[in-house]
């Protein structure tokens, strides 16, 4: 598994419950930092997905 699926699963998580206190403490900055850091770990996830992806391709066109 690409360390980037993980790293953006971890910002994802991190961003979420930075938006969670942004809320609870009435502060809409660190809500707005928190949801930008959720959607950044989900392209970060992303990309690596796709980079598994792409690996997982290129070793089946070699086993073959």
């Amino acid at each position: 598994m690409d360390s980037d699926r993980i790293e953006g699963g971890v910002k994802e998580g991190t961003g979420k419950v930075k938006e969670e206190w942004g809320d609870v403490t009435d502060d809409p900055g660190t809500e707005a930092e928190g949801q930008a850091e959720q959607v950044e770990g989900n392209v970060q996830e992303k990309w690596g997905k796709a980079k598994d992806e792409v690996r997982d391709a290129v070793d089946d066109d070699d086993a073959g």
